[in-house]
């Protein structure tokens, strides 16, 4: 279902505008991150042995949902062990040759980031496992009969690559990381905090029960709730005085489309096409993207992740099915079906 219009709700980065914005807003070291403390108390335990032993820190790999903080991870681990970070992501490394200039130019304790690294060539990511391993990278020179292979040593330096879809990495890269950390969906008490933080750099004036509202619909998302932050304190400043209260967020989300659980027009559609067009389910995945209109892959990195959180969907052999929460939040009997609504 192709949008006229960026979701708002949508983990994706919406703009490289956006993106600076962030920046402003994410923390730098282990100690100003919020939520995930498990995943920060290990990886304070793994850079801490690292620095005790002056050695580089192994390879990391973050897996889970967008929005959720990886590739601030990634900065926040260069910032700990101060060294440097260079970043890059999957689909622009096309060629080995993409990489050399990256390898080479790494100091020692450097730090690699690759997004999106499930998305490497095959041949790129081979010519990545002896920079991995062996911290060194085998140039070819010449072609046929006269070619020979040079190895050019590296400085120990740290990958860390970045991933939504875990299960398309193949099995020789995985196995080529020495720490693996999944980044989960916020509780909407640490996305409040990290909203009041925001707030607090913003200098904006904003009350308790309005974070909360802000909070409660963004996702369990530390990006989506930013934005929501943004779109609210531009209402206020138009609507009422630069003055951001309960009833402001409500409103002010309310007509971004944005219900109280943080679903939009286009979770509620694909939830409606399995319910009443679908009888509820089971339906393959390939079968709603059609009627939808929309990319199989898309739905299953930006849709469902959150809609399965939250229980509204199950995924079975045979299919999706919505549940009972979902007919309940849409206000629909169980058994509705078979109505049009395009």
């Amino acid at each position: 279902m192709p949008e006229d219009r960026e979701r708002i709700i949508s983990a994706e980065a919406a703009s490289a505008e956006e993106e600076q914005f962030n920046w402003s807003l994410r923390p730098q070291k282990l100690s100003e991150v919020i939520g995930q403390r498990e995943l920060v108390e290990r990886l304070r335990i793994s850079l801490d042995a690292a620095r005790g032993r002056g050695e580089h820190l192994e390879h990391v790999l973050f897996y889970g949902p967008p929005g959720l903080g990886k590739t601030t991870f990634a900065h926040v681990i260069a910032n700990e062990i101060g060294s440097r970070l260079s970043q890059t992501s999957g689909p622009a490394l096309v060629r080995p040759a993409d990489l050399l200039g990256l390898l080479t130019n790494l100091q020692a304790r450097d730090v690699l980031f690759i997004d999106e690294i499930h998305r490497l060539p095959a041949a790129v990511e081979e010519f990545l496992y002896p920079a991995m391993e062996d911290f060194r990278i085998d140039f070819v020179v010449d072609k046929g009969p006269f070619a020979k292979t040079v190895p050019v040593p590296l400085q120990p330096f740290t990958l860390v690559g970045a991933t939504t879809r875990a299960g398309l990495i193949s099995k020789p890269m995985r196995e080529r990381f020495g720490i693996y950390h999944h980044v989960d969906f916020y509780p909407v008490e640490d996305i409040r905090e990290i909203l009041r933080r925001s707030a607090q750099l913003l200098e904006l004036a904003a009350d308790g029960p309005a974070l909360d509202e802000i909070a409660k619909r963004s996702r369990g998302t530390p990006r989506v709730a930013n934005r929501l932050l943004r779109r609210v304190r531009d209402f206020a400043a138009v609507k009422a005085k630069g003055k951001l209260t309960h009833a402001v967020a409500r409103d002010a989300l309310g007509l971004e489309g944005v219900d109280p659980m943080g679903l939009d027009e286009h979770d509620r559609k694909y939830l409606r096409i399995i319910i009443e067009f679908y009888k509820g389910g089971p339906v393959g995945i390939e079968a709603i993207a059609s009627t939808l209109n929309e990319d199989s892959d898309n739905i299953e990195d930006l849709v469902e992740p959150f809609l399965l959180k939250i229980g509204f969907l199950k995924r079975t052999r045979k299919g999706r099915e919505a549940t009972d929460l979902a007919y309940r939040h849409l206000g629909l009997a169980p058994g509705a079906g078979q109505k049009s609504f395009f």
